[in-house]
């Protein structure tokens, strides 16, 4: 027999997301009194994700900033630059630094409960929220779920669905290999058998480094297939025979401008990728949560319907064109990213993708990219 509890709150999910919300609440006053419960299936005791971002100076999370670089480097199949990105910085954040670090936090307030449960269910009943798990029910006056599935944004065909789906393998290797202060945002230089693919390599010494093979594209690939491409680009490319691998990690992210509004209720609000955070064009989920959460916690102060708050701009458009002509032509994907560095530096590039520039940035960035693609998207959505 399930036994029920009422709480104020209730956070499903302890990734990003969950974790950031639960640590921006139990730090504001306005929520002092209230009682939260956090449920995740797991404790989130291994590494089982990196998270990356730019930033420009000091920042809320350097405390657990695993390595950061000032310089990244991108390759294409005709072109290749290494630059400085002052006054950015690239940042690399391990899962497991950042889930102890807030756990932490979290295990010591007295108003927040952590539970390792596998939430099955979340339903509005009248005004309040049944959370469902295996073994016990939770009754939440507000919810916030941050569990995805690719049915949320599959069932529909008004937005194109791609996926940023990668292998990661953190190696050690015998030889000097890789340029510690320089990340390869993204090497294009490798096969791309029809898909938008290419290598990014996170080094964290001269002989350490992170490297992902990864795709922009509609399927997921068979294990080998990324596996064996990281062992070529380690001993073809980098001339690199003797390695260790360290860790491993895999995931898929959803790349769509599909606007999840309908998956809210007045008491229920997805968050995270499960919300659309992770943005459309590149993927990038860990600062695009980080700038929406003080924006959803000012928002619940209001005592306003969950379901009311919209984060659409016209950035959302942009992502959708972009998405548009990637999904038309997977295989042209690296011409849009060479013919955008060769045209355009990487501070205006960042600038754009955390969605800070002016209008006129705006166009100057488009202007970097291949025209004729871009316009046919463009009037194919207009009429």
């Amino acid at each position: 027999m399930s036994n029920t509890s009422n709480f104020d709150y209730i956070i499903v999910g302890a990734g990003a997301a969950g974790l950031m919300l639960a640590d921006a609440m139990i730090t504001d006053d306005f929520f002092s009194g209230k009682s939260i419960l956090l449920l995740d299936k797991d404790l989130k005791q291994s590494n089982d994700r990196t998270w990356c971002f730019w930033e420009k100076g000091n920042g809320q999370f350097d405390a657990i900033v695993h390595k950061s670089w000032n310089h990244i480097y991108f390759a294409g199949k005709k072109f290749s630059k290494r630059y400085a990105i002052h006054p950015y910085t690239y940042k690399m954040v391990r899962g497991l630094d950042f889930y102890e670090s807030l756990l932490k936090r979290i295990e010591i307030h007295p108003a927040i409960i952590f539970k390792q449960a596998e939430v099955i269910d979340v339903e509005e009943v009248g005004d309040m929220v049944k959370v469902s798990t295996s073994k016990e029910t939770y009754m939440g006056c507000k919810v916030f779920n941050s569990i995805f599935h690719y049915e949320m944004v599959t069932h529909q065909k008004k937005y194109p669905v791609l996926q940023q789906h990668f292998l990661g393998w953190f190696v050690k290797t015998e030889k000097p290999v890789f340029d510690a202060d320089q990340a390869t945002y993204m090497d294009f230089s490798i096969e791309q058998k029809g898909n938008t693919r290419f290598m990014y390599v996170l080094p964290t010494s001269e002989n350490e480094a992170l490297l992902e093979y990864t795709l922009f594209s509609k399927d997921v690939l068979p294990k080998e297939a990324y596996e064996n491409a990281i062992k070529d680009y380690l001993e073809r490319d980098l001339d690199c025979l003797d390695y260790e691998i360290v860790e491993t990690e895999m995931g898929s992210i959803p790349m769509t401008c599909y606007e999840f509004q309908e998956h809210h209720a007045a008491n229920i609000r997805y968050i995270g990728t499960a919300g659309g955070w992770a943005k459309p064009s590149t993927g990038y989920t860990f600062a695009s949560t980080a700038r929406k959460i003080p924006v959803l916690l000012e928002y619940i102060k209001t005592g306003k319907p969950l379901h009311k708050l919209n984060f659409k701009n016209r950035f959302w458009f942009y992502d959708l064109l972009f998405l548009d002509v990637l999904y038309k032509d997977n295989a042209n994907g690296h011409n849009i990213f060479e013919t955008l560095f060769k045209n355009r530096h990487p501070k205006l590039i960042f600038k754009f993708l955390d969605e800070q520039t002016t209008f006129w940035e705006d166009l100057k960035y488009i202007w970097g990219c291949p025209k004729k693609p871009f316009i046919k998207a463009l009037l194919g959505r207009l009429f």
